[in-house]
């Protein structure tokens, strides 16, 4: 590892001031970056959006934020995590409310923008805080329970949001969310504790330096060159496509894509807290994380082809296992916060973040674009537009997956 990792946990209480109110930010964000999937058929009915205007809409959320995450980075190291992250919810909250009133898709996307702006450092500051008050060899696990509530805020924006659009309309929906994000916000700020003597009296111009070495580093480039395909692509699919191709190659009606939405979600908040628990077991073991996540993105890559040659007639077992096996790829963070030091560490996290959104926003739009040329006669996309997509994000992917391997020798 790159810096000590002697530290003793924090007290039971001032565990749970620093974790929960965190989770409760991050678990908006994951409502925000998910709920599109179930409120897309009100979007296009209402605004007369075709694939590609919604796959760009929607992507606007990862686009704005990964444009966030240098700053982010040098925010979080420099005035601290709680901070960071309750100002930016602001942002968030000011964007949902402003979705909430939108009469155009420009408003949709000025709204949809802040939303990404604002909940950018929502896992970028649970991680720098984690690395601040608890044992590094604990990060993956923490690392893991984060994304676990970032899964409950996945699958709360399918069933439970398609049984909401029963009493309330998306607009409803999005100002009730812009009231919760505000409330999220109040609770890092005033609840969240401050770690002493961990404030770097750090320049600018040298956290601006800190941010070169880690671009310039080795160590980054062979953990982000071969996950951020990986991370990129499951988010932006399980974000919005998930739900039209559940619609259009597996026929389902809203109420079973809700509920497929949903097991989703379940997989990949079992997934995050698995693969996070079991690299900590198996690290005091002597295995590294790294070769649980290869083992684990190999078969993630297994199951993608029945994508690209199966049907609907499998998709709830093929969405459990997008699912659940999609979501090893957040090991890439915990492994990225032990080699880079403390100090260093929310630039690090952060740098990954942006290829990783970069991605997403790329794959988001460009699935769109590409099954937009296969419009079925009765309204939809043909399952073969579906199958392309996935088999091109495949083959991406693979080049990964190879760079993976090779890197994980050194």
């Amino acid at each position: 590892m790159a810096h000590d990792s002697v530290r003793e946990s924090p007290a039971v209480g001032t565990a749970m001031l620093v974790f929960l109110p965190f989770a409760a930010g991050y678990f908006l964000s994951y409502v925000y970056r998910t709920v599109n999937a179930v409120i897309s058929p009100d979007l296009v009915s209402e605004f007369g959006l075709s694939a590609a205007s919604l796959g760009l809409l929607t992507s606007a959320y990862f686009l704005a934020f990964a444009a966030l995450q240098i700053p982010v980075g040098l925010m979080l190291d420099r005035i601290g995590p709680r901070r960071t992250n309750a100002w930016l919810l602001l942002c968030a909250g000011t964007g949902a409310a402003i979705f909430s009133m939108a009469d155009s898709v420009g408003g949709l996307l000025l709204g949809r923008t802040l939303i990404g702006l604002g909940v950018a450092a929502g896992l970028m500051s649970s991680i720098k805080a984690f690395t601040l008050w608890f044992p590094l060899e604990r990060l993956p696990a923490m690392t893991g329970r984060m994304l676990f509530i970032g899964g409950l805020g996945a699958i709360s924006a399918t069933v439970p949001v398609e049984a909401a659009l029963q009493f309330v309309d998306w607009r409803g929906l999005f100002q009730i969310l812009a009231a919760a994000t505000f409330i999220a916000a109040a609770l890092i700020f005033l609840a969240v504790p401050e770690k002493p003597g961990d404030r770097p009296q750090e320049t600018l111009s040298d956290q601006f330096s800190g941010t070169v070495r880690v671009y310039a580093s080795p160590v980054f480039w062979r953990l982000a060159l071969g996950t951020t395909l990986f991370q990129g692509i499951n988010m932006s699919v399980q974000g919005l496509w998930a739900g039209p191709w559940l619609a259009d190659v597996a026929g389902f009606g809203r109420q079973a894509v809700a509920f497929h939405l949903l097991v989703l979600g379940v997989a990949a908040m079992c997934g995050f807290l698995f693969w996070g628990a079991l690299a900590a077991r198996l690290a005091w073991r002597g295995i590294a994380p790294m070769s649980v996540l290869i083992a684990a993105s190999a078969i993630y890559l297994l199951i993608q082809l029945l994508f690209v040659f199966g049907s609907g007639d499998l998709a709830l077992p093929m969405w459990v296992g997008w699912g659940f096996f999609g979501t090893s790829g957040s090991l890439a963070f915990a492994i990225l916060s032990q080699n880079f030091p403390i100090s260093l560490s929310g630039r690090a996290t952060t740098a990954l973040n942006l290829l990783v959104f970069m991605t997403a926003f790329a794959s988001q739009w460009g699935f769109g674009a590409i099954v937009n040329h296969w419009p079925a006669e009765s309204g939809g996309y043909q399952a073969e537009g579906y199958a392309v997509a996935f088999g091109i994000f495949f083959i991406l992917q693979l080049c990964g997956f190879i760079w993976l391997v090779v890197a994980r020798r050194h």
